[in-house]
């Protein structure tokens, strides 16, 4: 199996799953982190591609190239900007980071 095989199937299930979620949030945040992931996957995979930190198996990647990052290389870039938001929502904040009805942060018990 192919590595662009296995992210597509990767993040089809991660939508899958996460999909009551994802619909109640808003995108262009969304968008937004992906964008800025995208970039930094970008810039710092051909950075440790081209200082030898790792090597691609030819026969496992399409040859698609971004810069000098591998197009698979970016799913998992995806798949963090999309997904963890989901799990944060899905798991909620801890008891430090939420606020109290009136709106205002709790600040005793997180140091006390």
């Amino acid at each position: 199996m192919t590595n662009i095989v296995l992210n597509v199937l990767v993040l089809v299930a991660l939508t899958v799953v996460s999909w009551p979620v994802l619909r109640r949030m808003r995108g262009w945040p969304l968008l937004w982190a992906t964008v800025h992931l995208c970039v930094l996957t970008a810039v710092f995979d051909t950075i440790m591609i081209d200082v030898g930190l790792y090597v691609f198996d030819p026969a496992k990647i399409l040859g698609v190239h971004v810069w000098g990052a591998p197009l698979e290389d970016f799913a998992y870039a995806i798949a963090a900007a999309v997904f963890v938001p989901v799990l944060w929502r899905v798991l909620g904040r801890s008891p430090r980071t939420a606020s109290r009805p009136d709106g205002t942060h709790d600040t005793e018990s997180a140091h006390g």
